[in-house]
Formats: structure tokens, sequence, C-alpha cells
């Protein structure tokens, strides 16, 4: 089945030329379309979507609000900001809030579409032109990073992390089982002192590991 799709922002051109892009080949269907963060509470609750993609800056209720918001819920969907090159700290405010991703909005459709996919599958998306400008600016990497305590099947795992690798894709790759992949990322997160698998896929960027 296609993967659901909410998209927020304030600009309905680009919400337009969006929705095109990512149900060109048809694994992407957008669902619902927000121009601000309160209408995309509402659109998200109302669609039950897979993935959100979000502008951070919108008029009223803005898009880092409605990250807080929606990470608030039970089981919120996959959620990651579309931003420019100009606005790294509203996206390390969003990663912070505990979106999965972040996409610059002149990504390629290609580029666009597996993002989602990902996401949906529970992987991790950061585009690489903005990566390294955004580590020193992200709050939680006041935390300590033991690289050298991971093993090398950890190593092997936090590579394929940072590379935006579902559970179940980094199973199949090292022909493992979910469950030990889910414990092996605990295990990875917990060493190097971060909170989730995006801010441990940009530590791996920062040292060089992927």
């Amino acid at each position: 089945m296609a993967v659901r799709v909410v998209l927020a922002d304030d600009e309905a051109l680009l919400r337009r030329g969006l929705k095109v892009l990512l149900e060109a080949d048809g694994r992407v269907e957008v669902v619902g379309e927000a121009a601000d963060g309160a209408e995309l509470v509402e659109v998200v609750l109302r669609c039950l979507p897979d993935v959100v993609l979000v502008d951070v800056q919108m008029p009223g209720v803005d898009g880092l609000e409605a990250v807080r918001r929606l990470r608030t819920w039970a089981t919120p969907p996959a959620i990651a900001v579309l931003t420019t090159f100009d606005l790294d700290d509203y996206v390390a405010t969003a990663l912070d809030l505990g979106a999965q991703g972040f996409l610059l909005k002149d990504a390629e459709p290609e580029a666009l579409v597996r993002a989602v996919v990902d996401l949906a599958a529970g992987g991790a998306v950061l585009d690489p032109r903005i990566t390294a400008r955004l580590l020193p600016r992200l709050r939680g990497f006041r935390a300590n990073r033991q690289l050298d305590s991971l093993s090398a099947r950890e190593r092997q795992v936090l590579e394929l992390v940072a590379g935006g690798r579902s559970n179940h894709s980094i199973a199949e790759e090292l022909c493992l089982s979910e469950a030990t992949v889910k414990s092996y990322v605990s295990t990875v997160l917990t060493k190097l002192g971060v909170e989730n698998r995006v801010q441990a896929a940009l530590v791996a960027h920062q040292v060089g590991v992927w």
C-alpha cells in the first residue's frame, strides 16, 4: 500500500508541487494538506497519515509547535521538517522536539519519495547538504560520544542507522531479527549518550562513521 502523507506549508503552490512529485511513482499518497500548525494537527487527526512533512515557519501556530503537539500523542506519525538553507536553528529545535529528520525543499523528487518511504519504515532522514552545518547547533550534542566503546556489530548498526535505514532493513542487511536490531540500536544510543536515532545518525556523520 502507498505511504500516506500529510503536507504542511503556508504556500499552496509549494504544497501542490510536492504532492505531484511525491505521487508520481505510486508509492506515496498525499491524503491531506495544511497551511498552518493548528490546521495540521486537525488534518493529521482526521487523516491518520504514516508521515508528516512540515514547514517550520508558518503563520499562527508554526511548525515547531505542531511538532511538539503531535509528538505528545501515544502513536504519532513519523515527522520530517521541510527547510531551507537559512533555518538551521529551527531544524535543530524540531529535532529536539522529536522530529525524525529534515529535508530541503528543493530536494530531488526521487530523494523526497525515498525519504518518505524510509520514514514510514522507521528510518531517519538527513539531507547531507545541511547535516554538517546543523551539528554545532543541536543542543543535545553536549552528550557523551563514546564511539570507542562500540563493538564491531554496534558500529555496523550505527552506520546503517546513519544511512536512514529502518530496523527491518537493518535486520535484513545483517541477517538478524528485528528484536536483536532494536536491542543493538538501544545500546548504541545509550553508549553515544543521545536520545534517538536521528541524533545517533548525526553523530555518525560528524565523526565520519558514515
